[in-house]
């Protein structure tokens, strides 16, 4: 039975259950970037040093690498609606500790709720492929839609809430969507048990063994990767050049916010089948060129956090479309999810905190922005091999 025959059964609409999908993506990057804003308030405060808050920016990725490979398991026995109610619930009470447990609270809350974003991170893309495989390009554009609007307009607001709640408030302030999409996806949750959910077509060799599936990996990795070292200190960046907090957390919110559009438009270049090529590359040389400008003219960091912000949101849709198209049938698809999400975000863990740590034994941003674009060069060129048809 898939989600269709249960909405009719529940006299829900069917295109409403199966879009509710869109929903649990619209939570799973706002409680991580609305940290990066207001790391220099946490700093002050907490007397964190640039290495540590590049550590505690970096925390929900490791929860990612860790947790990303073990979620086969639990939505294989209670299928994936179930896994992911739980999931939601989980992240609530992680980003509500930030708020009501102190420095401790700050720093478990901040991995609980890395730990319930990397279940939605695995088991959204396997949905969207089971539930618009006839889309699964344009479908994978709007979920990664979501995912950027819901990530830009907490960096937009971040520093605003601050104002009114504290940074803590502001970072709590998160649990509040993920219940009530929680409340909402009981609805489907409880109409589709384990039974229905069931995963089928397991793949005849281990994704650990394919070597499509590590270039997959480096791909996610290396997209991942620019894009958090970005998040986490854009803004600190260019308060450091003398832009006001509000300015800078609004570069950001920009940066993410031109990913919407990038990551609708980038389907168009995925029409030939599954060579994605021409998308793969055309997603991955923004990111150069725009901390190439960041370097070089930092006066226009605006400028150049818009063009880097299309590559990043056209590159997360060309690597979950990856994912969806790459994996064998749906246990398959999930395999390779969470291992490309796993090794993928465990790079990507690495980012903000080496990017931290030149900038506190050099005084400058300089080394860290040379390290986004030495991994910008490499993901165009994973980006051919990784892009053609298999």
């Amino acid at each position: 039975m898939n989600a269709r025959t249960s909405a009719v059964r529940a006299g829900v609409p069917a295109a409403v259950l199966v879009a509710l999908v869109f929903l649990v993506a619209l939570n799973l990057r706002p409680a991580l970037t609305s940290l990066g804003p207001l790391l220099p308030q946490i700093g002050g405060e907490t007397g964190l040093s640039e290495g540590a808050q590049g550590l505690l920016g970096a925390l929900p990725l490791l929860a990612f690498a860790v947790v990303s490979p073990l979620v086969q398991h639990p939505a294989r026995r209670f299928g994936a609606e179930r896994t992911l109610l739980v999931a939601l619930l989980v992240l609530a009470i992680g980003a509500a500790s930030r708020a009501v447990a102190g420095d401790v609270g700050l720093w478990v809350g901040t991995a609980v709720a890395g730990c319930a974003i990397a279940v939605g991170n695995v088991l959204v893309p396997t949905i969207v492929k089971r539930d618009y495989r006839e889309h699964v390009s344009l479908a994978t554009g709007v979920y990664s839609a979501c995912i950027t609007v819901g990530a830009s307009i907490a960096s937009a607001v971040a520093v605003p809430l601050s104002h009114a709640a504290g940074w803590r408030g502001a970072l709590a302030f998160w649990a509040v969507p993920a219940l009530v999409v929680a409340g909402i996806w009981v609805v489907r949750a409880w109409r589709r048990g384990p039974a229905e959910a069931a995963v089928t077509g397991h793949a005849a060799v281990s994704v650990w063994k394919q070597p499509n599936a590590w270039l997959v990996t480096a791909f996610m990795g290396l997209q991942s990767t620019t894009f958090y070292v970005m998040v986490t200190w854009l803004p600190t960046i260019e308060i450091s050049a003398g832009v006001p907090a509000e300015r800078a957390g609004l570069h950001l919110f920009v940066y993410q916010l031109v990913g919407v559009g990038s990551g609708l438009v980038i389907p168009r270049l995925m029409r030939r089948g599954d060579d994605l090529v021409r998308a793969a590359v055309t997603a991955s040389v923004p990111m150069v060129i725009g901390v190439a400008g960041l370097l070089a003219f930092p006066a226009w960091s605006v400028v150049w956090a818009v063009v880097a912000g299309l590559g990043s949101g056209a590159a997360l849709v060309v690597a979950l479309t990856l994912i969806s198209l790459r994996g064998r049938g749906q246990h398959g698809t999930t395999q390779l999810s969470g291992m490309a999400q796993s090794l993928g975000y465990l790079l990507a863990a690495l980012g903000p905190v080496l990017a931290g740590y030149f900038a506190e034994h050099t005084g400058t941003w300089t080394m860290s922005l040379v390290l986004v674009g030495v991994l910008g060069v490499a993901q165009v060129g994973v980006a051919v091999a990784a892009g053609r048809a298999r």
